[in-house]
């Protein structure tokens, strides 16, 4: 089936592993340009570029918290590939180590936010200043799609910081820009896919914890850990204008169908909680 990506530039954010890589790759087979934004690590896009061209796919190295680093980073691409039409907000970070509230420390908490929140509003914020000035054509196909996770909408004890960076992209943010999208481009769509547990380089350690894979899958009917192909297909679903194009607004749940995380179970000396 057609949709409607050919040649349309895509610019996927956090592109140089798991999820980002996935869907990089998936939105060039599509027939899409892609620029694949990368922070420190550039060596697993080169494979990409090799496969497909420098013609259709670019890397671009930016820090996404930074302004002048935003702005140089969509100067880059448009010269690269044209006109960005598409925006994948996928990069983020999850601290590895479990802290509570009480303990965690403000420089956790802001590095975080300045990651996964501040930068997406910088990104998102680029985007929609360069889409003002592009022909009403490049308009049509306009859209933006986030990368959330299920900690947003179930949050994440112990990683309080990540949870309230995704829940504020998936909620907060994406119903607001759904509605000033389209004063800038009349069929623009902006949103949402949070994914629950992935197979990725940054789940990689705590997914060898049998214990956190028992609690992550005891509520979901799938019974699996999912791969970023599951993840990367929604999110070229949810960006093309042939299948979507009436679709904005919307946060899509890729969680095998949890329906929230265990907290206690039972054992031979009652109930006992972790």
């Amino acid at each position: 089936m057609d949709l409607e990506l050919q040649d349309v530039h895509v610019l996927v954010t956090g592109a140089s592993g798991g999820i980002g890589l996935e869907t990089a790759r998936l939105f060039l087979k599509q027939g899409a340009k892609v620029t694949a934004h990368y922070n420190t690590t550039a060596s697993t896009l080169d494979p990409l570029i090799a496969e497909f061209g420098s013609s259709r796919a670019f890397a671009a190295q930016a820090n996404v918290s930074a302004e002048a680093d935003v702005a140089r980073l969509f100067a880059e691409s448009n010269a690269a590939l044209g006109p960005v039409q598409v925006v994948v907000i996928n990069h983020g970070i999850w601290p590895t180590e479990d802290v509570p509230v009480r303990e965690m420390s403000l420089a956790r908490w802001q590095t975080t936010l300045d990651t996964n929140l501040t930068g997406a509003f910088l990104v998102a914020r680029e985007y929609l200043r360069q889409l003002e000035g592009a022909p009403d054509a490049l308009k049509e196909k306009a859209s933006i799609c986030f990368v959330g996770s299920t900690s947003g909408r179930y949050g994440e004890a112990g990683h309080a910081d990540y949870a309230a960076s995704k829940s504020a992209l998936a909620y907060g943010f994406t119903l607001s820009l759904k509605n000033e999208i389209v004063k800038i481009a009349p069929r623009g769509r902006v949103n949402c896919v949070s994914p629950g547990w992935v197979r990725t380089a940054m789940a990689e350690e705590a997914l060898k914890d049998p214990l956190i894979v028992y609690r992550a899958l005891a509520t979901t009917p799938l019974k699996k850990v999912a791969m970023p192909w599951d993840v990367a297909t929604q999110v070229v679903v949810l960006s093309s204008p042939k299948l979507s194009g009436h679709v904005t607004g919307h946060v899509l749940m890729v969680e095998g169908g949890m329906e929230g995380r265990l907290l206690n179970r039972n054992t031979e000396q009652g109930l006992e909680a972790y």
